[in-house]
């Protein structure tokens, strides 16, 4: 991660463990980059980017304000309608999988080609929670590593746009990543299967083969929507079945 997605992402921080309310005024620029442990330049570029996505705003002779919550703008935004449609229909989870394959495509492609050695441990780290929590039986904290797997590989594109893009829907990703896991991972030999495919993500990366990265993502992804639609069909013609058995 660039040293400028690292300082946004602490400042991003500082703001929600402060608990700053929408019209609060941020701490001076000295003490910020004390407090942060950054230069000057790499807080202003922070500020920049977080006054772009209409989270701060700088007023001339007054200093820099929170205009909007961090979390806000993902949560409302995006995150909730999303949800909502998605419980009122699950079948619009397949379109969260979709744009997954387009995003995340981009992600692993540019990973591939710019992805530090300290990335890639990130990655692999965030793969063994994977296996850690899997292997605890909590489905939740799997849950929550295999969307930080994703971000991770988001994360290394350091495309600025990408990282924040996948940031923000970082919730819907992980509750779509729950539904999955709910349904895909009820049988070991699918299980072993998406470990496998987690391996090949992580093997493309690092052999800095950026075509291999994108099809390997994308075919995980297009694995987990084919084993969810052919588990929901076979759901259902049980539920025909069953009906069909007390008339």
């Amino acid at each position: 991660m660039k040293v400028s997605d690292r300082v946004l992402q602490s400042l991003r921080h500082l703001i929600e463990s402060q608990q700053m309310k929408v019209g609060d005024r941020l701490p001076a620029e000295r003490k910020l980059c004390e407090q942060l442990g950054v230069s000057r330049s790499s807080l202003r570029e922070a500020i920049q980017q977080l006054t772009s996505q209409g989270m701060l705003v700088s007023k001339v002779g007054a200093g820099t304000f929170l205009q909007q919550l961090p979390t806000n703008w993902s949560q409302y935004q995006i995150v909730q309608p999303l949800s909502n449609l998605i419980d009122e229909d699950p079948a619009y989870r397949f379109d969260v999988q979709e744009a997954r394959i387009i995003l995340e495509g981009g992600t692993a492609w540019h990973a591939a080609l710019r992805a530090t050695p300290e990335d890639i441990q990130h990655i692999r780290d965030c793969y063994d929670q994977i296996t850690h929590f899997q292997s605890l039986g909590d489905d939740e904290q799997a849950a929550r590593a295999d969307a930080n797997f994703h971000l991770a590989i988001a994360e290394a594109s350091h495309n600025l746009v990408l990282i924040q893009v996948m940031r923000g829907v970082f919730d819907l990703l992980q509750f779509n990543v729950a539904l999955g896991r709910r349904k895909v991972y009820s049988e070991a030999h699918r299980f072993d299967q998406l470990h496998e495919q987690h391996l090949q993500v992580i093997d493309a990366i690092e052999r800095r083969d950026p075509e291999a990265a994108r099809k390997a993502v994308c075919g995980h992804i297009e694995f987990v929507v084919q084993q969810v639609r052919s588990i929901d069909e076979e759901e259902a013609r049980r539920q025909r079945s069953s009906r069909l058995n007390r008339i």
